[in-house]
């Protein structure tokens, strides 16, 4: 059955046409996403959501939404969807952070030549009839410091067009590396000497708890007298009533503002002052930005929904469309580990460590992770999955560890999960052969080879004769057909397991047979999705 996509806000006719030829089902309902209970009443039929910044997908929607698989945000701004709420259902939250980067970061340094030449007065006074010549004296952008606020996707545009402009860029942003700097041609500065030396500052962070309110009187007062500040990013980031007081006072000497704390923004106290340009959020509103976003993000949410790759995701490690059928068997494997551990394992686990050995440590192994702690918690969460399992092991104060190491053994490749308990450690280990189905290879520090079945026994013992014998008879005198079996023992007469393939899930009651023998020292049923994703 082909999956549904839903678009609740305008979107290029093209983006529509994309899921169509990419196999995908669409509703195209551009006007549905201002109508709350109209999309709550109908989100439950749809895997995909593609909205822009109208549709709000609020924890109520997303409770809903009971089949949603991908939420698609056509732009780089996603606060309007609950990403916390959609992560723990384990709905996928996409946005696309470079369709619009480049109208942005050109309508952020338009605002800075406004500022400079106070452009929209002067054409309001030409306009009105008036030759104010004399009043609107700007000043030049070249020679002057600029100081760009988050040197991303969007600020590095912006940095190197003053660059281009001959201006001299400072830069402040934690994760902006002295390589990366130099390749700009910008300096990078900590945030109070950014203020200090600013002729014009330009904000082009995310909106988070550490960059709400970064403008506020505080940092004002350590600024140029004169500067201008233009924001193009997110509203929330300025204190707009420090502002605009710095604005009446003449410390700041003008304010580009494209968006705002309150949107849509019809009353703002910013309004009507002289030295602020004000405009409606357009930083993306280009024909060409508004037309790469819808692309891109039909592109994106095709490709997940028909192939498994994920791009530009939130919350989930990305996984290419070229990767995605290489990486796809070992993403099993991970799973299937991880739900071994996590059915033998009774005790709160505090510590997960996953060992990538050989050709699986040059793999995505972020998507391999989340993978193997999907498995481990699903007997507690049966609705877990690659997306909400990493926030809910945080949730639950699981320390988990990576580990990547050269080929150490006989396979080309393989992956080692080891948890800790308060009484005890276990761990298994597992590979993918050429037919791209997963084994596991040890158990308890046991070497075997056991391909995984849907329902399976596992049982633990000391080597000693007959414990096979036992195993068949049991089942045999209580009509439970034994498949296969597969074996391991550590050395003659010390640890030994065995697992046995069954047609149908182990009955209890015979299962407390098994284990009131004296020989068996554990014995506990398993069970696979073996022809799942």
């Amino acid at each position: 059955m082909a999956p549904r996509v839903l678009v609740s806000d305008k979107l290029s006719p093209t983006a529509v046409q994309i899921f169509k030829d990419r196999g995908v089902e669409v509703d195209y309902l551009p006007d549905v996403g201002k109508d709350k209970e109209k999309l709550a009443e109908i989100i439950g039929q749809y895997d995909g959501l593609a909205i822009r910044s109208a549709t709000k997908v609020t924890e109520k929607l997303i409770a809903a939404a009971t089949n949603l698989k991908v939420v698609g945000r056509a732009g780089i701004g996603v606060d309007n969807v609950d990403i916390p709420a959609a992560s723990r259902r384990g709905i996928i939250v996409m946005n696309t952070p470079f369709g619009n980067s480049i109208t942005t970061a050109e309508h952020a340094v338009a605002l800075m030549f406004a500022l400079a030449r106070q452009i929209p007065e002067a054409n309001s006074s030409t306009h009105a009839g008036k030759w104010e010549k004399n009043r609107f004296m700007g000043v030049e952008i070249t020679g002057k410091t600029l100081g760009v606020i988050g040197c991303g996707n969007i600020g590095s545009i912006v940095a190197a067009r003053g660059v281009g402009l001959k201006m001299h860029v400072v830069a402040f942003d934690p994760f902006l590396s002295e390589d990366r700097a130099s390749e700009l041609g910008v300096e990078k500065v900590e945030l109070d000497a950014l203020f200090a030396r600013a002729d014009f500052i330009t904000l082009h962070t995310p909106l988070t708890d550490k960059t709400r309110n970064i403008i506020n009187a505080d940092a004002i007062a350590r600024m140029k007298d004169g500067v201008r500040i233009i924001n193009c990013a997110r509203g929330g980031l300025i204190v707009e009533a420090d502002l605009i007081a710095a604005l009446q006072s003449g410390k700041v000497a003008g304010a580009g503002i494209d968006v705002f704390e309150v949107e849509p923004a019809t009353e703002n106290a910013l309004f009507g002052m002289d030295n602020v340009v004000t405009t409606p959020h357009l930083g993306a509103s280009t024909t060409e930005a508004q037309e790469n976003v819808a692309l891109q993000i039909a592109e994106q949410m095709s490709d997940y929904l028909i192939k498994g790759a994920v791009s530009n995701a939130i919350n989930m490690p990305s996984i290419t469309a070229e990767e995605a059928p290489r990486l796809k068997p070992f993403v099993k494997l991970a799973e299937v580990l991880g739900a071994f551990v996590g059915q033998v394992t009774e005790d709160p686990i505090k510590e997960v460590e996953i060992l990538f050995d050989g050709s699986t440590a040059a793999m995505n192994t972020r998507a391999l992770i989340s993978a193997a702690l999907a498995g481990l918690i699903r007997p507690q969460v049966a609705d877990v999955n690659m997306v909400s399992a990493p926030i809910m092991v945080k949730e639950r104060g699981i320390i988990v560890a990576e580990v990547k190491r050269d080929k150490s053994g006989v396979f080309d490749g393989y992956i080692k999960l080891t948890v800790k308990t308060e009484k005890q450690t276990r761990s298994i280990a597992g590979t993918c052969f050429s037919d791209h189905k997963p084994r596991f290879i040890q158990i308890k520090g046991i070497n075997l080879d056991a391909e995984v079945g849907q329902h399976m026994l596992y049982t633990t013992n000391a080597d000693a004769p007959g414990i096979i014998g036992l195993l068949g008879t049991v089942c045999g005198e209580n009509s439970v057909n034994i498949a296969n079996f597969a074996l391991g023992r550590d050395r003659p007469g010390g640890d030994a397991i065995a697992l046995l393939y069954l047609d149908a899930p182990f009955p209890e009651d015979v299962l407390a047979k098994v284990r009131a023998h004296p020989a068996i020292e554990s014995a506990k049923p398993l069970q696979f999705d073996v022809n799942g994703n």
